[in-house]
């Protein structure tokens, strides 16, 4: 929260925390994102609540060794919160593209409640 009021950018720099979060291997911080109740679904799967999800990236996931550059952000404030949509793509440990993604995060209370992550 700034002074003057909720800064507008914040949702926006909290979804790439969370992509900061995964490439880093910083699974606090990732915890600290998402609320309790976080939703991520998936092509292949959807993972219900924050600790279901954060022990899925730290031991589950087929490669932990990815990057994920985000090549845009998109944010939308409407009557049901705050959406932001990061565009980018899922590297290997040699830079080489294992696909492209569109993710959508939802947002309460400055927390990251769903994910609905699209591939291509």
């Amino acid at each position: 929260m700034r002074e003057d009021g909720p800064d507008p950018d914040a949702p926006a720099d909290r979804a790439r925390a969370y992509y900061r979060a995964l490439d880093e291997g910083d699974y606090d911080l990732l915890e600290r994102l998402l609320a309790p109740e976080f939703v991520h679904d998936r092509p292949d799967r959807q993972l219900d609540g924050r600790s279901r999800f954060v022990r899925f990236m730290r031991e589950e996931r087929p490669q932990t060794d990815t990057s994920h550059p985000v090549d845009a952000v998109y944010r939308r404030v409407g009557d049901g919160g705050t959406e932001v949509v990061v565009r980018g793509r899922l590297l290997d440990t040699d830079g080489n593209r294992l696909v492209g993604f569109v993710d959508v995060f939802r947002f309460e209370d400055g927390r990251i409640c769903r994910l609905d992550t699209y591939t291509r």
